[in-house]
Formats: C-alpha cells, structure tokens, sequence
C-alpha cells in the first residue's frame, strides 16, 4: 500500500488524500528548512544580488527535492541536519563568551 511507504511529512500532511495542498506544505517545509541549515552553516555576507542568486536556485532545487521527499526522508533529513547545526552554533557562541571573560 502507497501509504506506509510515505516519509513522515508527506504522510503529516495527508499527500495522498489531498495532493496539491498536501505537495504544496511538503515544498514549503523542504524550502524552510533548506534555507534554515544553508543560513546555519553555509551562508556567508554576499550582494543582494548574488544571494538572491544562490535562493533561487535553493528553491528550484527544493521543486526536485519534494518530489523525492514524497516517499525518501528528505524534510526529515533536514530536520536533524538544522538541529545539529543549531546545537553547534550554541556551543560555539558559549565558547567564544568563555574565552572572552577569561582574557
């Protein structure tokens, strides 16, 4: 059945009952959370123009990645991805406080 084969998001947001709102929350969430881990570990200062760039493509490549989403644990993957990254960003501003009050 095409149901248990479903990723947790997809099957959250009831992809098989309703499949254009369904498709369209996957694609939103898929884009969130790439924009959340490329801004946690990637992202550096650029132009307007040249992030602007870089989202557009983030975003053309999030229409495939929904798509595989469907039935692959993408959105999933991104979860844990963002929230290592946000785990080491907390410990690194905690480090970088610790060496500040010690000089």
């Amino acid at each position: 059945m095409v149901t248990e084969r479903l990723s947790f998001f997809a099957s959250l947001y009831r992809v098989e009952e309703n499949p254009t709102l369904g498709m369209w929350l996957l694609y939103l969430t898929i884009i969130a959370l790439s924009v959340l881990v490329y801004k946690l570990g990637f992202a550096k200062k650029l132009p307007l123009l040249k992030s602007l760039v870089i989202y557009l493509f983030l975003i053309f490549g999030c229409t495939i990645l929904t798509f595989l989403g469907i039935f692959l644990p993408v959105a999933e993957g991104l979860v844990v991805a963002s929230l290592i990254l946000i785990i080491y960003k907390i410990r690194l501003n905690n480090e970088k406080k610790q060496q500040a009050e010690g000089q």
